[in-house]
């Protein structure tokens, strides 16, 4: 079903960043519902070509494209970008959702996880953000809007050693977003910017945190009532739906019977 104030959407292009799975997949998803064509990137997209063919046997009034981006890499970020800008005039709505993490400690982590963090969660949000701007701005595009999928750990520091440095990254993408709404301002553009931050959500996350100790990963899940990663969809949605002359800065969302 449309959803009220997702008219004005329909047709354009959105990009989503890490739509192979988990929440990505499931914004990419509700996008299509809502009529909107999507660009789904990641570093494989087998995932993503499956995900488009159920969303056109589904007889969704969107479309998913499935493209292929290592987002820990530059040049193949701007390669994505030229080739939306040629195939599809270009991008109207950008979706940074892609992160990781690393079981890097501050006290003992190995640098090149720290760069692993860095490199996707802050620099790669950073240069799509800079990208769909430029794209929006070329194209005359001002009621464009920018998504960052956060995170509670973007608020708030938890005790675990492992989650320290990932949690630095996303204190970052709060920064960024509204260093961005700043600058939005300054340049006199309706353009948006909006942080969306889950607690716990069931998703692969903690399995590729703890890729060892795959126990470890299926207990994180299995202690509360989780988020699902259709709940962070529906925000994304409800974001996009508010008139142009609302900006929601921020969405802070766990789960009922988390507590920190």
């Amino acid at each position: 079903m449309a959803r009220a104030g997702m008219e004005r959407w329909r047709d354009r292009l959105a990009l989503v960043t890490g739509a192979s799975g988990g929440i990505g997949a499931a914004v990419a998803r509700a996008l299509v519902q809502q009529g909107l064509k999507v660009v789904g990137c990641a570093r494989t997209v087998g995932n993503i070509e499956e995900l488009a063919a159920e969303c056109k046997s589904a007889g969704y009034p969107g479309t998913l494209i499935p493209y292929r981006c290592d987002l820990s890499n530059e040049e193949d970020i701007l390669s994505m970008f030229s080739a939306v800008r040629s195939q599809h005039s270009g991008v109207d709505i950008c979706i940074n959702n892609a992160g990781l993490a690393r079981p890097d400690t501050l006290l003992s982590g190995s640098t090149s996880g720290w760069k692993d963090m860095f490199n996707v969660n802050v620099l790669a949000l950073s240069i799509c953000t800079r990208e769909a701007y430029q794209s929006m701005k070329e194209r005359s595009v001002d009621d464009g809007h920018i998504i960052n999928i956060n995170s509670m750990c973007g608020h708030r520091i938890l005790q675990d050693s492992v989650m320290h440095f990932y949690t630095a990254t996303k204190y970052a993408v709060t920064a960024l977003t509204e260093g961005l709404r700043h600058e939005l301002r300054e340049a006199q553009s309706h353009i948006r910017a909006t942080c969306i931050s889950p607690g716990l959500v069931e998703t692969q996350f903690a399995f590729k945190l703890h890729d060892k100790d795959p126990e470890r990963a299926a207990a994180t899940y299995e202690c509360i009532k989780c988020l699902k990663p259709e709940d962070v969809a529906e925000a994304v949605i409800y974001v996009l739906s508010c008139p142009p002359h609302v900006q929601i800065g921020d969405i802070q969302m766990r789960p009922t019977e988390q507590v920190t």
